[in-house]
């Protein structure tokens, strides 16, 4: 499946679930996520990549940033059994 129809899913499962989900294209920092996720005071980044698909060196560094900051920064291959989970073990969505 392509990454678009996978960010599409997500975003769409996000938003029935609560979540005000904003896409984050073309930013003035290079790196950052794809998705920005904001629900009841809470900020989650998630990387959307296909099962096999590898961040690039600056992702790899912006996503460590973020998590520096204290965000929470997911790298998601689906929606279903990403987000569900990443509510069991919330570390082991950690990369």
């Amino acid at each position: 499946m392509l990454e678009s129809k996978i960010q599409s899913k997500i975003v769409k499962k996000l938003t029935e679930d609560g979540w005000l989900v904003i896409k984050l294209i073309r930013t003035s920092i290079a790196g950052v996520p794809d998705l920005m996720a904001l629900k009841e005071g809470k900020t989650i980044f998630i990387e959307v990549k296909q099962p096999k698909g590898v961040l690039s060196e600056i992702q790899h560094y912006r996503i460590a940033e973020l998590r520096s900051k204290g965000f929470e920064v997911y790298i998601w291959t689906d929606y279903q059994v990403d987000y569900e989970f990443k509510h069991k073990d919330k570390d082991e969505m950690w990369f």
